[in-house]
């Protein structure tokens, strides 16, 4: 397992267990003050939690090794299983936000809220959310200096779905979290409970937005993204410069999971060879394009006779 696939193993437990850990704190104060707003608060966070465990499945199963019905490994089934957790954010969280918001817009105040025990638990729940969120940004910030962009430029276009989405799922759910005791603080100060309402309605619109971008992202990986214009350029430079390749008529990458990238290219190669050095040549290459940072195939194919193409990486 890559030092990145363990990272994101690690900030996907903590996430985990930090959502878990929430969630029991609001269903213990919902059953103790009877508040229907920390009851769905409560909801909430367990509907974290369960996205959280999908994320560790897909954690688990992408780390499975290439066999003959799966010759460039399991990562894309790290997306799909990230992708279950965005429609879970979507579905569970975002709609029980807004749809709680819009109930609460014509109840009444309730008597038996307690604001102390609801401050503490939206302060605990800031504190484990914002460990969870230290942890997925100091793993966002070591990504960052390898790729030489900064830390959200990294989250948005890595390679890496646990680490997407337990690093907005998480910043979300600080913004959610000040949001939330706003709106509980103005219902304190003005008896208005329509105050709770709109900070749960804007609660449920962010997290509709994450999980959308989300969704998108990961649907973007499963239908074929390839590898940064950059990381195109760089191989397409390595492959120009060597000695034993006279052109590059073709190059594709794709990633097919976190941080594994395939490679396909065509090239004429110097000289007119024979079979077997030929064959010593392409895989020499093969192997030269496999040592770079997350190359994990890369396939070498010899261009058409007639084909006049020529690849030419930007100065």
């Amino acid at each position: 397992m890559s030092d990145s696939s363990s990272g994101s193993g690690l900030t996907v437990v903590l996430a985990f267990t930090a959502n878990l850990l929430i969630a029991i704190a609001k269903t213990i104060v919902a059953v103790l003050t009877g508040s229907a707003s920390m009851l769905a608060e409560a909801v909430h966070s367990w509907a974290d939690a369960g996205n959280e465990v999908f994320l560790l499945i897909g954690e688990r199963r992408q780390q499975r090794v290439p066999d003959a019905s799966h010759p460039m490994g399991y990562g894309r089934v790290g997306y799909v299983w990230a992708m279950f957790a965005a429609i879970g954010l979507f579905a569970v969280g975002a709609g029980v936000s807004v749809w709680h918001g819009i109930q609460s817009l014509t109840a009444e105040a309730e008597d038996g809220t307690s604001y102390t025990w609801a401050y503490v638990v939206l302060a605990i729940a800031f504190v484990l959310e914002g460990i969870s969120f230290l942890q997925a940004l100091r793993q966002a910030r070591s990504g960052d200096r390898t790729r030489r962009i900064g830390a959200l430029r990294h989250v948005s276009t890595t390679s890496d779905p646990m680490l997407r989405a337990v690093f907005a799922e998480d910043a979300c759910a600080l913004i959610g979290l000040v949001i939330a005791a706003s709106g509980l603080a103005l219902h304190q100060v003005t008896g208005d409970p329509v105050w709770d309402a709109i900070g749960s309605i804007l609660v449920g619109l962010l997290l509709g937005v994450v999980a959308l971008i989300l969704i998108s992202r990961n649907a973007a990986f499963l239908s074929g993204e390839g590898g940064s214009p950059r990381t195109r350029n760089h191989l397409l430079r390595v492959l120009s410069e060597h000695p034993d390749i006279e052109r590059v008529t073709f190059l594709h990458t794709e990633w097919v999971g976190a941080d594994r990238l395939f490679v396909v290219a065509s090239v004429d190669l110097v000289g007119d060879l024979g079979e077997s050095a030929l064959q010593e040549r392409v895989q020499a290459v093969e192997d030269l394009l496999e040592e770079e940072p997350g190359v994990t195939r890369a396939l070498l194919t010899l261009a058409r006779p007639d084909s006049t193409e020529q690849l030419v990486p930007d100065a």
